[in-house]
């Protein structure tokens, strides 16, 4: 069992043990701040009075921190109101969901809404986000919920109705029905999930999108799209993922303009189909074509293949059949892809997760999610340009396991992609959280290394360069990229583009064939945990001495207790100016003490004393060679080697904890303090070993037990 102090390690190890018994699946969200929707509901119903969440309060603090803060004129007229005190008959939904149903307000997020606008699209996902049988009629007791995917978990998040409202209008986003609430309390659901509606200022409509789905969005400018555009298009379309496409307006007033050809700048379109026909005169090849959708439900392509264009004489009636090919201003139509290409300029593409649909019929990506951290001063490495500690960095062994399966193709590999995610950035944001500079790189491991999982280390990474990697470091939340490399073993390493920079991550990688991908974390091993007896035969000189400063010392009773210890250890540690140290402190000789303390006297005698000097003497031949620039102290990545040669193997979090107990603010250790790192690691070790009598790596202790160990320790 290793030792996790509280707090953040605490909460990490229920996490862990909560997602094992299926929390923050599809059918079991987390609850989000452990509100349970079904019990408020029930409990309001029978007091007969209306929902009043506490945790996101009809106060200035739920709006926002700066623009939208208590200092802010604009929020001085803000009256939170419930959607039966603004309208007659208000209703959850009226008619459906669709793209009219969401009208920007006075916040700067756009982006959200034109991925609700997307989400209305595709039924099936819109009412996994947005949950049916919510009303203000039937059981109506002031609150409702939505469910949105928040790094690899679903959560399902409790709102009360309360909005706000200016002059009785609302404030955010509205419906074009006055009377339709389900965009706004979904708006509101998102603010909380983000700790205020200010928190939402500013983003991209494809984090969204994600948060609606789990899926991974891939960008592509068409100027520098792949070969294999078409293909990739159709096999996402097969796997079910929402696309999106648009045309750049250079001139921001020229936004959302119609041109001659039908099309309107500054605008996204849905991507609804991809397909080939054979026209009548083209004898060997086929025309590939694409689908698309305007929101609008009107204003279509005019050019070759729109409506009522005469490339459809040349089809067979089968052919049209197939394409589903109607003449309608519905706002959907098809187009050659080389069309498509030409006159649109970006494309995304969000690839849905395994349980994003529950149709069976639908191939999806098989994916793998990894959580990680990067601890300043201890895998907080940066990226390559930082060698000496570009290895700190946490680093997830992935296997290809099958190649593509695709006949047409004549390179062999498997197709994946690689998406790293920043958390909790936006909602950090009123403390001044900005997003880092993120990208990852891939390495091949050599087939004598497969199957070994030792985190690799510094030379490894300076003498083998990457086999892949992000194309940039950039400050988005997210960075993904596509690649192809051949079935076999590869390690990936997720990093800010600086070192020390400390925030929390997400590695998600997602493959058309099998993959599995996990962090490669150390067995926690020690090569030593049991003292050896001490050595006979002729005693040395700094030995002669000891004995003599331990018997003028320690006197007739031939013990010494921590004190008594610390004035031995520090007269001697005081000829080695090397060290360059301050001494050992009382805590660090109780810890010692306790270490060799076999008789449980709380001394040590001279045998007892003996063993812990033969220790310290290796451990400080330890400390020397990583203190090679003679500073008395070593920096904290370099804790990691120097951990492992004194004989203790460990995984990143137990890393990441030394480095937090044990390094100053500069993120260096000094001697006093490695070497109490190294007895509290013995100590730890050996209780745990004298505990598993079985040798199975586990232990049970009582409170008693467990008390007695740590506090002596």
């Amino acid at each position: 069992m290793p030792y996790t102090p509280s707090g953040f390690f605490c909460d990490r190890l229920i996490r862990e043990r909560e997602r094992r018994d299926g929390e923050g699946s599809v059918s079991k969200p987390v609850r989000f701040n452990g509100q349970d929707y079904n019990a408020l509901r029930q409990e309001c119903l029978q007091r007969k009075g209306l929902f009043e969440d506490d945790s996101f309060p009809a106060t200035v603090e739920s709006l926002g921190f700066k623009e939208l803060g208590h200092k802010s004129n604009k929020v001085k007229n803000i009256v939170w109101k419930r959607p039966k005190e603004i309208c007659e008959n208000p209703q959850f939904i009226v008619g459906g969901a669709s793209r009219t149903d969401i009208c920007q307000g006075d916040l700067g997020d756009c982006w959200l809404l034109a991925a609700i606008a997307c989400l209305t699209l595709n039924e099936k996902l819109l009412f996994r986000v947005v949950p049916q049988e919510q009303s203000f009629s039937e059981n109506y007791a002031g609150l409702f919920h939505f469910q949105f995917w928040r790094y690899g978990d679903w959560v399902d998040v409790v709102i009360d109705d309360r909005i706000p409202t200016f002059n009785n209008q609302l404030v955010f986003t509205k419906s074009a029905e006055r009377n339709e609430f389900w965009s706004a309390l979904l708006e509101k659901a998102y603010a909380k999930l983000h700790g205020s509606y200010e928190a939402l200022k500013g983003g991209n409509t494809t984090e969204a999108m994600e948060d609606f789905t789990g899926g991974v969005t891939e960008f592509y400018e068409m100027k520098e799209a792949p070969k294999e555009l078409y293909k990739i298009m159709k096999k996402a379309l097969e796997r079910g993922s929402l696309m999106g496409c648009s045309i750049d307006s250079l001139v921001p007033a020229r936004f959302e303009t119609r041109t001659v050809t039908g099309l309107v700048k500054g605008h996204a379109y849905s991507v609804t189909a991809v397909d080939e026909c054979k026209p009548s005169q083209h004898k060997d090849s086929k025309v590939r074509l694409v689908r698309l959708r305007n929101p609008w439900g009107q204003v279509e392509w005019n050019g070759p293949w729109s409506d009522n264009s005469k490339e459809w004489t040349t089809l067979s009636k089968d052919e049209k059949d197939k394409l589903q090919h109607q003449s309608a201003e519905d706002g959907e139509f098809w187009m050659s892809f080389e069309d498509f290409k030409k006159n649109y300029t970006k494309i995304e593409i969000c690839n849905l997760t395994p349980d994003a649909l529950e149709d069976d019929k639908i191939h999806k990506w098989t994916v793998s999610v990894n959580e990680g951290r990067w601890v300043r001063g201890c895998s907080a490495g940066g990226c390559r340009n930082y060698p000496d500690t570009f290895w700190t960095n946490p680093q997830y062994r992935l296997r290809l396991l099958e190649e593509d399966d695709d006949p047409d193709d004549n390179e062999v590999g498997c197709t994946f992609v690689v998406a790293l995610m920043q958390k909790n950035r936006r909602k950090e944001r009123k403390m001044g959280a900005n997003l880092f500079t993120i990208g990852f790189a891939i390495y091949e491991v050599p087939k004598e290394m497969h199957g070994n999982k030792q985190h690799m280390q510094k030379d490894f990474f300076l003498f083998n360069s990457s086999k892949a990697r992000s194309k940039s470091y950039i400050n988005l939340r997210e960075v993904t990229q596509r690649f192809r490399l051949s079935s076999g073993e590869y390690v990936i390493i997720p990093s800010t583009y600086e070192p020390h920079q400390e925030g929390d991550f997400i590695l998600r990688v997602f493959s058309e064939k099998r993959n599995t991908s996990e962090e490669i974390e150390n067995r926690i091993e020690a090569d030593h945990p049991v003292p050896a007896p001490a050595l006979a035969g002729e005693e040395s000189e700094e030995d002669q001495q000891f004995r003599t400063i331990f018997q003028e010392i320690a006197g007739e009773e031939m013990e010494i207790t921590a004190n008594e210890l610390r004035n031995v250890l520090n007269r001697v540690i005081s000829t080695h100016k090397d060290l360059n140290t301050e001494g050992f402190s009382l805590e660090s000789c109780r810890s010692m003490i306790a270490l060799m303390d076999m008789d449980g006297t709380g001394r040590l005698n001279l045998q007892e004393f003996r063993h812990l000097w033969n220790k310290i003497k290796q451990w400080q031949g330890i400390f020397k060679h990583y203190n090679a620039d003679q500073s008395g102290s070593i920096n904290s990545y370099e804790m990691r080697n120097a951990v492992n040669d004194a004989g203790f193997r460990l995984n990143n979090q137990l890393y990441d904890i030394i480095t937090m107990r044990y390094a100053n603010e500069n993120m260096n250790i000094d001697f006093d303090s490695f070497v109490s790192c190294l007895v509290r690691l013995e100590a730890m070790f050996r209780a745990f070993q004298a505990f598993d009598q079985d040798g199975d790596g586990t232990i049970r202790l009582s409170v008693l037990e467990w008390l007695q160990l740590t506090m002596y320790a």
